[in-house]
């Protein structure tokens, strides 16, 4: 006859406790990555960055008439001619909230 081995097994207790730990770990650990993602999700700037490629390009090959006033999404988006020290500049910006993207192009006389 074959004598079985007692096997050591945690109490209940023991396991509702580690389980609760891991609840709790991983309800901690998912509220960060939220943020971190909303975070990341807000703050990203690649249309516009896009858009404002758009108007540099059409600028570049002369379809872009300056001054320049337009709305791309929630964006107030602008590009004007500026004159300073006898240098031309070309400001292309766009405004949201109090983020701020600004590109300057160098004319060359």
């Amino acid at each position: 006859m074959v004598i079985l081995k007692k096997v050591k097994a945690s109490t209940l207790m023991e396991t509702l406790v580690a389980t609760v730990l891991i609840v709790i770990i991983f309800v901690l650990s998912s509220l960060t990555l939220n943020g971190m993602f909303s975070n990341t999700i807000k703050s990203d700037a690649s249309q516009i960055e896009v858009y404002l490629n758009e108007l540099e390009y059409l600028y570049q090959t002369e379809r872009l008439e300056l001054p320049h006033y337009s709305q791309y999404k929630n964006w107030e988006v602008s590009a004007e001619r500026i004159i300073y020290n006898q240098e031309i500049s070309i400001e292309i910006e766009a405004i949201h909230d109090k983020k701020v993207i600004s590109r300057k192009l160098f004319e060359n006389y």
